[in-house]
């Protein structure tokens, strides 16, 4: 009985442990998906306003 009352903070700290990594671990994924995204729309936002200005350049020459 004395080694089930050790027993059980060790367990109730791993579980505890075990959600912050899941945590963790979801917020970086969540962190990458929104660079990711991020990151194309700022390419396609420059490609835009470079074609925009080739097609604006075009028609002044």
């Amino acid at each position: 009985m004395a080694f089930g009352n050790l027993q059980a903070p060790f367990f109730v700290k791993n579980h505890v442990m075990d959600e912050l990594e899941a945590i963790t671990q979801s917020r970086d994924a969540k962190t990458l998906r929104l660079r990711e995204a991020r990151l194309s729309k700022e390419l396609a936002d420059r490609t835009s306003a470079t074609s925009a200005l080739l097609a604006k350049c075009g028609r002044a020459g």
